[in-house]
């Protein structure tokens, strides 16, 4: 996820600014930027791609009137002369736009004027830019981020620029959190949040923006915490709240005693629970821009010509692991809605079947990293077959970028825990983003239908947030009185099956608990003789239209004394007489339940995990890459 940082005081900004953004490295990026503002309305910016070292070397540059060295930005020497003290530094972790100097933060107007950095999306970013750009606004990168700059500059020719940062605000649409600053106003930082976090760090004459504590944590301890829909403004000797009306906001200092790790957690214990709770933003990035249009869905960026999506055949996914679930998840929605037939097949195993592949099937390869060693060979191999190749990965420029005939990002950003979760929930959702694009291109949805699921995707960040927010304390409840069992089964029907499969892995992982996962329907084919008054047996019985079955099953296992912890969909209590715990998530449309379904069963892993003592951010013999066969 991107990172932000601003500082706005008495001091040289420009080492405050690099050193905010080192600490925000932990939240992954492929580019980075400063702008800095002097006194007298000078402003320098400066962006390059890469880690900060070459940004840091760039910003430092003597001012010797060389040109600055190959594969850094210009602009250098202008950054490191200015007096400035205040300024503001952005990482970016590409959505809208290639990885490209360009397309880095901070933007600027047309005037170069007003400087910003954002986080998230603006969905309504074409309309806005079209607008613009017939009153002059000349656009100089390939994102949505640029429009924010240029709406504000439209807006400050009627007024201040905490005015302009409402009036802008007041017209998109989306999820961000931005920074503005003004030549016209150089002692005055202006932030605005929409769902994407900003926090206040409060100094003696002096104040800090960031998107973490941790990008200035080692200038102040005292917070102010920006809630949702609220714009700040900062000058060095204090600190305004404001709703978007402009009403003022009373807001309290909080003091963080964090050490520098608790802080790159964002105070979670650990930082799977940190990736569990930002689950909601991770998906939000994932789905935001692409259903901007709300009759379908668009994938323009994955650069994969669209014929092919009409005409192919058959689909082929391979992945690993939890990679696999995902898209087991996606085989079940791709032939639900658009009518293909999809095979799945463990990455690891097909490339050693002597597979037959044509030139009229997609192979869709899901690696999180996009360096999973047996993921790129079974890609590999299957391009030399003659199929088209798609990757869906979470990291630019990773191999299996490049060894893919297009790319579907699930920009879930860094994910520092070994126990994938946040990733998993991005390549789900954009395993029904891909299914619905089919559908829509095959026209084997109506235009109606996939309205109204476009509707209920855009609805799934909420949905994430309602749902950890009320299931954390019954589900850790629920895991603390199972804690202690040594077998766990967990079963499932249809797409909650992928469900159970994901959730048995993330209890193995991280528990060291043997865990067996199946079809319901195959327990009475051998599971069933493991089933004891001592087994936690886990049922994803989610409203979907084989329920029925599963409660019949989940029956069976009640006979045999084990007890049942049902997973279940909020008003529905079908499942009440047959289990003795049931967890519910949010209504949706029964395919998308899956999605949300998994988040109780993290928890719970995660839960036991803790309960017995382990370290769940790096479990033992597990690395985050698999990069060997």
């Amino acid at each position: 996820m991107c990172g932000i940082v601003g500082y706005v005081g008495q001091r040289p900004v420009q080492e405050i600014l690099l050193a905010g953004l080192e600490k925000l490295e932990y939240r992954g990026y492929d580019s980075a930027g400063v702008s800095v503002l002097a006194a007298d309305g000078a402003i320098g910016s400066v962006r390059a791609v890469g880690n900060l070292s070459k940004l840091r070397e760039a910003v430092l540059r003597s001012s010797n009137g060389a040109a600055p060295p190959e594969g850094l930005a210009e602009g250098s020497v202008a950054v490191a002369e200015l007096p400035a003290t205040s300024g503001i530094g952005h990482t970016r972790w590409a959505t809208h736009g290639r990885v490209t100097e360009a397309n880095a933060h901070p933007h600027f107007d047309t005037s170069d004027r007003v400087h910003v950095v954002v986080n998230g999306i603006v969905e309504n970013y074409l309309a806005l830019k079209a607008r613009l750009g017939d009153v002059g606004a000349d656009f100089t990168s390939e994102t949505d981020a640029e429009v924010i700059a240029h709406l504000i500059s439209h807006h400050m020719a009627r007024g201040s620029l905490v005015e302009a940062v409402r009036a802008a605000y007041a017209e998109l649409e989306g999820h961000y959190a931005f920074v503005a600053m003004s030549a016209d106003e150089p002692d005055t930082l202006v932030g605005a949040r929409k769902e994407c976090p900003l926090i206040v760090g409060r100094g003696d004459g002096e104040q800090f923006l960031g998107s973490a504590v941790p990008a200035f944590l080692a200038h102040t301890r005292d917070v102010q915490f920006i809630d949702n829909e609220e714009i700040v403004v900062l000058r060095p000797g204090g600190v305004d709240f404001l709703t978007p009306d402009g009403t003022p906001i009373e807001r309290a200092i909080t003091r963080v005693e964090w050490d520098e790790a608790t802080a790159e957690k964002g105070g979670y214990e650990t930082f799977m629970l940190k990736e569990i709770h930002e689950q909601a933003d991770a998906v939000a990035e994932t789905v935001a821009d692409r259903t901007a249009r709300r009759d379908g869905v668009d994938l323009a960026e994955a650069e994969l010509d669209e014929t092919l999506l009409q005409d192919v055949d058959r689909i082929l996914i391979l992945a690993a692991g939890t990679s696999f679930h995902a898209g087991l998840i996606g085989r079940y929605a791709i032939e639900e809605w658009a009518r293909i037939p999809v095979d799945m097949d463990i990455a690891s195993e097909w490339r050693y079947r002597n597979p037959i592949v044509s030139e009229r099937e997609l192979v869709i390869g899901i690696t999180q990293s996009g360096e999973t060693a047996d993921t790129l060979a079974a890609m590999r191999l299957a391009r030399e077959r003659g199929a088209k190749v798609l990757a869906c990965t979470n990291v630019v420029g990773s191999q299996a970028t490049r060894d893919a005939d297009g790319v579907l990002y699930t920009r879930a950003g860094l994910e520092v825990s070994v126990a994938a979760t946040k990733t998993f929930v991005c390549q789900v959702a954009a395993m029904y983003l891909l299914a619905l694009r089919l559908a829509e291109l095959r026209g084997t949805l109506a235009p109606a239908r996939i309205a109204e699921l476009v509707a209920e995707i855009k609805h799934l960040p909420s949905r994430i947030s309602e749902l950890i927010e009320t299931l954390d304390a019954p589900v850790k409840a629920a895991a603390e009185r199972h804690a202690d069992s040594e077998f766990y089964l967990y079963l499932g029907r249809h797409v909650g099956r992928a469900v159970a499969l994901e959730g048995a892995l993330k209890l193995k992982e991280i528990s060291y608990i043997a865990t067996d996962a199946y079809a319901g329907g195959e327990m009475k084919h051998g599971p069933i003789a493991l089933l004891d008054e001592s087994t936690p047996v886990v049922c994803v019985a989610t409203d979907m239209p084989i329920l029925d079955k599963m409660i019949s099953n989940i029956q069976e296992v009640r006979a045999r004394g084990a007890h049942v912890i049902a997973i279940a969909t909020e008003g529905d209590t079908r499942l009440e007489p047959v289990a003795e715990e049931v967890i519910y998530v949010p209504r949706t449309d029964w395919m998308l339940q899956a999605l949300l379904a998994v988040i109780p069963l993290q928890l719970f892993a995660y839960y036991v995990a803790r309960h017995r003592g382990l370290n769940v951010d790096q479990p033992r013999n597990l690395a985050k890459t698999v990069t060997v066969e």
